[in-house]
């Protein structure tokens, strides 16, 4: 099944200034892809239109194997991707953490006692239990990173779409990361320039160059 297709997709910002031209890609159920390239190549802007925030001026986007063309068709398959921004200070801002983590089950009609428990265990395998009554604004980055992706998780997504993951976290934060997603069984798209993050996680890495995207050897 694929779970992401873009099909001849073109996108610009202006007549000067392209980003996407003809772009085909596809993320099957299981894979697990990283994306590389440079500062203002486009990966933020590629998630973006993946996520139905941004949409390109030609081509088309399927997710689940549905044509994804308007803001309703992008709103029934969000709930099942869960999309990590590249600032934590973006994602994460109910008043604590525990709050925070709860508030998207919550919003999806789990019930109270499921989010308790999901709440906690995610803590705990993050090793964030300890967060759980801190107040969000007071964490470090590497702190809110991780409570940005138990807040995602929490939604029980099928595809993780993560934005440079690992950017300015130290070594601890970035092994708690790769542990819990190598034992997931999510599909994975990466964007990243950490590359030995990418080569443990990804089957598969994709570089971003002249407008298209390109297959690298791993």
């Amino acid at each position: 099944m694929e779970i992401i297709k873009l099909e001849n997709m073109c996108y610009e910002y202006s007549e000067d200034i392209k980003v996407f031209e003809n772009l085909n890609f596809s993320l099957k159920k299981g894979q697990r892809i990283g994306i590389v390239g440079f500062n203002g190549s486009g990966k933020t802007t590629l998630f973006s239109i993946i996520m139905g925030l941004a949409f390109p001026q030609s081509g088309n986007v399927f997710l689940f194997e549905d044509l994804c063309a308007d803001e309703k068709d992008f709103t029934l398959v969000r709930k099942k991707m869960g999309y990590l921004f590249q600032d934590p200070d973006d994602q994460v801002f109910c008043p604590t953490v525990e709050e925070d983590i709860a508030f998207g089950p919550l919003n999806l009609g789990f019930g109270i006692e499921d989010v308790v428990k999901i709440t906690n265990d995610l803590t705990k395998e993050l090793g964030i239990d300890h967060l759980l009554k801190r107040i969000t604004t007071k964490l470090s980055w590497g702190q809110k990173r991780l409570v940005s992706l138990a807040g995602v998780l929490a939604m029980a997504p099928e595809v993780l779409i993560l934005d440079e993951p690992t950017a300015s976290i130290d070594d601890t934060v970035i092994k708690k990361i790769t542990n819990y997603l190598k034992n997931s069984d999510h599909s994975l798209l990466i964007a990243s320039h950490d590359k030995a993050f990418l080569k443990e996680l990804c089957t598969d890495i994709y570089f971003l160059e002249n407008n298209n995207m390109v297959k690298k050897e791993k």
